[in-house]
Parts: C-alpha cells; structure tokens; sequence
C-alpha cells in the first residue's frame, strides 16, 4: 500500500436494529414487553376500580 492508501481505522457502524438486537438479549426485551403490558393492565384494572367505588 501506499501511503495515501491507508485501511480503515475503525470498522462500519452497525444500523439500530443491529445494535439493539446484539445489546439486549430477546427474552429480556419480551419480558420487559410482558411486564409493560401487566403494569398497565393492573393498573387500568385500579383506576376502574376506583372509578366504580366513587360513584
């Protein structure tokens, strides 16, 4: 190689997609989707409840 030609000093970026796949296990990402989804559904399920008992 010449001097002008030079090898890249650091590898391509990976997209998004890639990066947040390789970051964070998949069950973890579903099992904190489980939990989302169950928070909110208990804490519907509790805003209705009080909502009933205040009338």
């Amino acid at each position: 190689m010449s001097e002008h030609e030079s090898a890249p000093a650091t590898a391509p970026r990976k997209n998004i997609e890639e990066t947040a796949q390789t970051k964070f296990p998949r069950g973890l990402v579903v099992r904190l989707f489980a939990y989302l989804v169950a928070g909110h559904l208990v804490a519907g399920f509790l805003y209705l409840l009080f909502e009933v008992g205040g009338k």
